[in-house]
């Protein structure tokens, strides 16, 4: 894995490069959005469908105007392999984060962050996509058993969520393994 993404061959110039960005409603995937934009890259932005057509926190972004939004869900295969089309990189940033209700709804966490995974990166995969960046999460970690914590660190599923990210992390990886996906899987912590 490398350190900075950004600077991958093929990506060091955002002029022209096409950036899809999932999960782009949420917190974080709306502060890519215009950080990307910003870096002049031209970014489409997924969020998921709903019936209000809201797009979640990009409703506030500044760079409304300059970006494409898709309305869609990751678990839909053939949707992912549309909104693929004539992307250079993906940021992988959608999945189900509520860990108590992970204990209520376990199936859904896996159909959407297992499941949502594979159809991205096969997507990606079927549209010569030059990167993508999967963001997963310090909960597959679990409790720690030494610190600071680093890669090698022991994964621990102590909740639905945490097994689920476990799994999209598997299986982003294993196409890169063995499809040589170019990937890069990213664990932020909330410290």
């Amino acid at each position: 894995m490398e350190k900075n993404t950004l600077d991958h061959p093929g990506l060091r110039s955002s002029d022209g490069v096409r950036a899809l960005v999932t999960g782009a409603d949420g917190f974080i995937g709306s502060h890519l959005v215009e950080m990307l934009v910003s870096r002049g890259y031209s970014v489409r932005a997924l969020a998921q469908y709903n019936s209000f057509n809201h797009w979640g926190w990009l409703e506030d972004v500044a760079c409304k105007d300059a970006i494409e939004v898709v309305a869609g869900d990751i678990r839909d295969a053939h949707f992912c392999r549309h909104m693929m089309k004539d992307v250079d990189v993906v940021f992988h940033l959608a999945a189900l984060i509520a860990i108590p209700y992970s204990y209520i709804a376990p199936d859904s966490y896996v159909d959407t962050n297992v499941r949502g995974t594979l159809n991205v990166c096969q997507a990606a995969l079927d549209a010569g996509v030059k990167r993508v960046i999967h963001t997963s999460t310090s909960e597959v970690y679990g409790t720690a058993r030494y610190v600071p914590i680093d890669e090698k660190h022991p994964l621990q599923p102590q909740s639905p969520y945490s097994a689920s990210k476990i799994g999209a992390d598997a299986i982003a990886q294993s196409f890169q393994n063995s499809f040589s996906l170019p990937l890069t899987v990213a664990r932020p912590f909330n410290t």
